[in-house]
């Protein structure tokens, strides 16, 4: 019995840390897009975006949490810069 609860435990630990390993590595990715002459946050990755909203849309910068995202496209404003 003591070595069932010995296996269960280490096999919990294991899933736990790999959990965690997986949690880590995972990062969100938030985007400030240029799309339609138009300021965009989003999600998606840069190929995704051009998909959605077509060939003229480019990543203006990438940021890992979307309140840093929002802020910078607040700072730029509603229209998208000249290239």
């Amino acid at each position: 019995m003591k070595k069932l609860f010995f296996v269960l435990t280490l096999t919990s630990a294991f899933f736990l840390c790999a959990l965690v390993a997986s949690a880590a590595t995972t990062k969100q990715f938030y985007g400030v897009y240029c799309s339609n002459e138009k300021i965009e946050v989003d999600s998606r990755n840069p190929d995704q975006m051009k998909s959605a909203r077509g060939s003229g849309t480019y990543l203006m910068q990438g940021f890992e949490f979307k309140t840093d995202a929002d802020k910078f496209a607040k700072q730029i404003g509603n229209t998208c810069p000249k290239k």
